[in-house]
């Protein structure tokens, strides 16, 4: 990880959006073509290793191949999503600085001893702190800009994500490519380009996070309704 605070000063409101605005009828490597170039040395691609950020990986390294990427080990990631991890290093041939894990400050032993056990069935909000926001926080502080896989069409909280725009909770730009893109234009660019992906999303896994707290979804049920089970929680924090 890199050293130091990477600081970008934060645009007016409408510069932002016109800006934003501005790449509404283009494909996501030309936001990413923007991106890299302005925030060159202080963007960081944040990487599931699920279908979007794959994607993503794939675009990222056909323009900038030096670009980092930071994934979130909560210690409960499941055996696949490590699989198509190290799938992810061998096809691009990611070096071991540019793939940056974040893990939490407590092992899952500490969080148990401190919180009780299974903290993620009783307060998954605080387990969603402990163990991803925390660890966000930390990397997103050595970056000025940020890369995500969200798309608007994957929750109502994510509906009006901008394809540039500030992020309030983290402060810094963040990146979203694939805002306009649906799932089915996402597996698309994944078959064409030949990308490794995490084969939970063929067992009907559409949305991966950690083990407790990810389930297969029914065939036309919204894609988040396997996170978090029995809770009114469809998102970690991480993009609210």
């Amino acid at each position: 990880m890199k050293t130091g605070q990477s600081v970008v000063n934060r645009p007016a409101d409408d510069e932002l959006k016109s800006l934003s605005d501005s790449f509404e009828a283009k494909q996501p490597w030309e936001v990413l073509e923007y991106a890299l170039k302005v925030y060159r040395q202080r963007i960081v691609l944040a990487c599931s290793f699920g279908a979007e950020d794959v994607a993503l990986v794939d675009m990222v390294h056909r323009i900038d191949p030096e670009t980092p990427l930071f994934y979130l080990d909560t210690d409960f990631l499941f055996p696949e999503t490590l699989e198509v991890r190290d799938r992810i290093i061998a096809r691009y041939g990611l070096k071991p600085a540019q793939v940056i894990q974040m893990k939490p400050l407590l092992t899952p032993e500490q969080q148990g001893a401190q919180h009780g056990d299974a903290l993620w069935a009783s307060k998954p909000d605080q387990c969603c702190e402990i163990r991803k926001i925390e660890p966000l926080t930390r990397v997103l502080a050595q970056y000025g800009a940020w890369i995500t896989g969200i798309r608007r069409d994957q929750a109502p909280t994510r509906a009006n994500a901008g394809l540039i725009e500030w992020d309030k909770k983290f402060n810094l730009i963040k990146i979203n490519p694939l805002a306009r893109w649906t799932s089915e234009q996402v597996w698309m660019y994944l078959q064409l380009h030949e990308v490794p992906y995490n084969r939970l999303h063929d067992r009907n896994y559409p949305s991966i996070g950690c083990t407790h707290c990810t389930a297969p979804v029914l065939p036309g049920d919204d894609p988040r309704s396997g996170r978090w089970k029995n809770f009114g929680k469809t998102e970690c924090g991480l993009h609210k």
